[in-house]
């Protein structure tokens, strides 16, 4: 999987890409992230890469000539995908993190910033993508939330694939509780059923909390659900 990030600030990236399990997995080649600064593909002295908008208003837009340029200087696969990060974009999900990590070779994420960005980029881009209905600096947050999201899912990059199955929402569920040792913590213990080693009834009642966790902190996931065995 190759991520192409069309960023003003490419700075932003480079810790939390070389950290934790994404730090690993790009090690391993599972996917690589290429930062791209619109101001390099500029035409003029002063690298400008915003000017004021038409009409009036307040705040900078970004300009279309550099992020075009930018664009077109990739190399590109077949199974490509050009995203805009926006607010106005769907909200990001579970399963819009495996449709990418499946149906796609490469990403683009243009990460906007200042009032907006020139209408006429919407030519290049294909998918519009939203953190959530709230305003950020720019898209440099919700693009990295999203390699996050689509890099965990390629094969190799977690340790045990299974685990993937039983998280929050892809069971249209919450998760259920954790615990690990001590058994007895300043009063609060355990629930005896994980000691049991009965296997068959630690599955039943991590479901059964499943679903009233999920009917308590997230009622909009079930209440359209009819498949639910209580």
């Amino acid at each position: 999987m190759l991520f192409d990030v069309i960023t003003l600030f490419p700075d932003f990236f480079r810790t939390p890409l070389s950290s934790g399990l994404l730090g690993k997995a790009l090690d391993k080649e599972i996917a690589k992230v290429n930062l791209v600064n619109p101001r390099d593909y500029t035409t003029d002295k002063y690298h400008k890469v915003d000017d004021e908008s038409y009409g009036g208003g307040v705040g900078m837009v970004l300009k279309p000539e550099p992020i075009f340029a930018a664009v077109e200087s990739l190399t590109t696969k077949p199974r490509r995908e050009v995203i805009l990060l926006t607010p106005q974009g769907e909200t990001m999900c579970q399963q819009l993190f495996k449709q990418l990590a499946i149906g796609y070779d490469q990403l683009i994420l243009i990460c906007g910033h200042y009032e907006g960005i020139d209408e006429r980029v919407q030519y290049l881009v294909t998918r519009e993508v939203s953190l959530g209905d709230f305003v950020l600096t720019g898209g440099e947050i919700p693009a990295l939330a999203l390699i996050n999201g689509v890099v965990r899912l390629l094969p190799g990059t977690v340790g045990k694939a299974d685990s993937l199955k039983y998280e929050s929402f892809e069971s249209g569920l919450l998760d259920y509780p954790h615990y690990t040792r001590p058994s007895n913590f300043r009063g609060w213990k355990v629930p005896e059923v994980l000691l049991s080693g009965n296997h068959a009834k630690i599955a039943e009642w991590r479901y059964q909390q499943q679903i009233q966790r999920t009917k308590s902190r997230r009622p909009d996931l079930i209440k359209n659900d009819d498949n639910l065995i209580e």
